[in-house]
């Protein structure tokens, strides 16, 4: 399995012990980079220092913030959807690569995760 891939493959086993979301922001908002497929990103980390080392890259003006998982998955993914975002996961590295999917996606492997019913978009 490849780096990245591991790195989803965590993402979903700690949100779904943790019940926590973890992402990046400074006063002025959060960093949304450009995919490859040209879409904006909004990324997301499983842990607290996941998302601080990334804070850490980005410059000393971001912080690690927190969400509940219910809340990222009733009100955040939606609005990411809405607004035709890609979602992040565990990026990592210097150069905070990793892969990134479509909100339908995501919440297709949360439900997988959760040992819930498929989720139809």
């Amino acid at each position: 399995m490849s780096t990245s891939g591991a790195q989803a493959a965590a993402f979903f086993r700690e949100i779904v012990q943790t019940h926590t979301i973890w992402w990046v922001r400074d006063d002025d908002g959060s960093p949304t980079p450009v995919s490859s497929s040209g879409r904006p990103v909004f990324p997301y980390w499983s842990s607290e220092a996941r998302a601080q080392r990334a804070a850490e890259l980005w410059g000393s003006q971001f912080r690690a913030v927190s969400m509940p998982l219910d809340h990222w998955r009733s009100a955040a993914l939606p609005d990411l959807a809405e607004d035709e975002f890609r979602v992040g996961i565990n990026w990592s590295g210097p150069r905070l690569t990793g892969w990134d999917f479509t909100v339908d996606e995501v919440v297709n492997r949360l439900v997988h995760a959760l040992g819930e019913p498929p989720y139809d978009g």
